[in-house]
């Protein structure tokens, strides 16, 4: 035990007396008693002190109260792989399945997911710039936690993701972000989306981080729905 927890004693036959007082004793320093201003001066301070403390706790439940409605509004999410969408066509190519079947494999290794999906789109205009879209659906009490994490497994498989950065999420919210990352045909983009009801990340070969951001509001607002 440190002995900056033990006080000094005396070292004579025993303990000092204690003097006694007919004074009462105060349980607070406050004046007992008192006139009428003394009285209205407490009276002031309890209700300022009331008022200060019932503040404190309606933010503290509006704080609360935003993040139960938004958690309520976004779990109930579903996500869907549409023939065409944001100008792009499903490819249904035994090719383009197995990669998307990997991907989708992948990722519900890496999170717990109560349903998951993987897709590639592909470009009408340049083959070469086809997507990879794959994620799931699951309750996601911290979003922007789990896709930072997600990013960091998708570093130990593809290589580091560099210049990631939030960008707009769009009207369905949560959190989306960015960055590039490098692969057999060069650098690409990759974004991904998280919300507390979704999750999903997507490969844009052949475009930049500004064009994929702006490609990936697109496929989310018609590859996501909520009830």
């Amino acid at each position: 035990m440190s002995d900056a927890h033990l006080t000094e004693r005396p070292l004579d036959d025993g303990p000092e007396p204690v003097e006694l007082t007919e004074e009462p004793i105060q349980l607070s320093n406050r004046e007992p008693g008192g006139g009428p201003e003394q009285r209205s001066a407490r009276s002031r301070r309890r209700r300022i002190g009331w008022s200060v403390a019932l503040a404190i706790g309606l933010a503290g439940a509006g704080t609360l109260g935003v993040a139960g409605w938004r958690i309520a509004q976004q779990k109930d999410t579903q996500l869907a792989s549409p023939d065409r969408v944001a100008g792009l066509t499903r490819d249904d190519s035994e090719r383009a399945r197995s990669t998307a079947d990997y991907l989708r494999s992948g990722f519900a290794a890496d999170i717990q997911l109560d349903r998951s999906f993987g897709t590639v789109y592909r470009d009408p205009a340049d083959d070469k710039r086809s997507v990879l879209v794959f994620g799931g659906t699951t309750l996601l009490w911290q979003p922007e936690r789990d896709l930072d994490s997600l990013f960091g497994l998708m570093s130990d498989e593809t290589g580091k993701v560099n210049g990631l950065r939030e960008v707009p999420a769009g009207d369905l919210g949560g959190v989306m972000k960015c960055g590039t990352t490098s692969g057999e045909g060069g650098d690409f983009a990759i974004c991904g989306w998280a919300d507390h009801g979704s999750v999903a990340m997507a490969m844009f070969p052949g475009r930049s981080v500004d064009d994929a951001s702006k490609l990936f509001r697109d496929l989310r607002a018609g590859i996501q729905t909520r009830d």
